[in-house]
């Protein structure tokens, strides 16, 4: 199933960086007049431990698709959101695609995102992250050029689903789920990689609140108290 949005603008990316794989320690500030760049939500979960749909939950009294599809809305002209469970969503304003490749959790959803979208690239998020940080997603839109994934490292590692992707990457994935190897990062090698270093990290979010996501009843009174 797939449902198409209205019109998109066209976007054209910033000056060409290096290509190979690289840590991008430094803010850019070159500005993104156009981009052909498309967010993704994924929410295919099936939120076993919370029980319930977790998108539908709500943090500083919005829900957490409400809070992810208005950031998306700002940063990207064409939004999708990936999902299984189309029905519960068709009171949203954007495009709707639901896996190609059935149960192979967020890699399906991945790869069902780039497939469809309209654009070169596409940033993922999970619907479940609260805090993301608009000022740090648009850094990374900036540092896209020449490269097929831009992912941040934190103090906890890669943030896989925090990241951008090119359209590039779907034999990569595809040969993955082939082999029912799962793990996001396991199509990485081979592709021109740019990871964001703790210290730009922290310099947008001292604290790295924006990868936090919500996946237990505990997590979501934590992140409310």
């Amino acid at each position: 199933m797939f449902l198409r949005a209205r019109e998109r603008r066209k976007i054209v990316p910033p000056a060409s960086i290096p290509s190979h794989i690289t840590k991008c320690r430094q803010k850019t500030f070159n500005r993104i007049e156009t981009t052909s760049m498309t967010g993704i939500i994924l929410s295919g979960g099936k939120n076993i431990r919370m029980g319930t749909n977790k998108a539908f939950l709500k943090v500083g009294g919005e829900r957490l698709i409400d809070r992810t599809s208005r950031i998306f809305k700002e940063l990207f002209d064409e939004v999708m959101l990936v999902t299984n469970s189309p029905l519960d969503y068709i009171d949203h304003n954007c495009v709707i695609a639901t896996d190609i490749i059935k149960d192979k959790g967020a890699m399906g959803g991945l790869y069902t995102g780039l497939f469809f979208t309209s654009g070169e690239h596409a940033f993922i998020s999970a619907c479940d992250m609260p805090f993301l940080n608009k000022a740090f997603i648009m850094h990374m839109m900036e540092c896209v050029h020449g490269y097929d994934i831009v992912v941040p490292r934190s103090a906890d590692g890669l943030q896989p689903l925090h990241a951008i992707y090119s359209k590039r990457c779907i034999p990569s994935i595809k040969k993955v789920i082939a082999a029912d190897n799962l793990k996001i990062t396991s199509f990485y090698r081979g592709l021109k990689i740019l990871e964001i270093t703790e210290d730009i990290i922290k310099s947008f979010d001292p604290e790295a609140k924006m990868f936090i996501n919500v996946n237990t009843r505990s997590d979501l009174e934590h992140i409310s108290s």
